[in-house]
């Protein structure tokens, strides 16, 4: 008889930041970072910014991560926005908030100064599990 395959266990908060912060570098993500926003709000507990080169690349990671975490852990996003112009990308997966920028629209809103008080996680930490 076979043993029934049982489900892993879900992600942690930190566990899918992660996780999504290395699928976005290994579709070539840049300036990959991972805000800690448990200090200071309560929609959610991680940021995961990153930069795609052009809209069609931004468009390429959010997909990327979209499949693998759909087919890995079985999470998706409750709403994601900006698909359509892909210059801002946002995925809201509530623990983990993703948004993939191109350069001009990271530069633009400057989340990473809107929020430069809370920590960031170590991106040697974010390898893809």
């Amino acid at each position: 008889m076979a043993a029934k395959k049982g489900l892993d266990p879900p992600l942690t908060p930190l566990e899918q930041a992660r996780r999504i912060a290395g699928i976005a570098q290994d579709k070539l993500a840049q300036d990959v970072v991972i805000l800690d926003m448990r200090p200071a709000c309560s929609y959610t507990d991680f940021f995961v910014l990153c930069t795609g080169q052009s809209p069609r690349q931004t468009a390429a990671i959010y997909d990327e991560v979209h499949q693998q975490l759909k087919h890995d852990a079985r999470l998706l996003p409750a709403t994601v926005d900006g698909q359509r112009e892909s210059s801002w990308i946002v995925a809201d997966y509530l623990d983990v908030v993703l948004h993939v920028f191109t350069p001009d629209a990271r530069a633009y809103y400057r989340l990473e100064d809107l929020w430069g008080d809370v920590p960031s996680v170590a991106l040697e930490e974010a390898a893809t599990a």
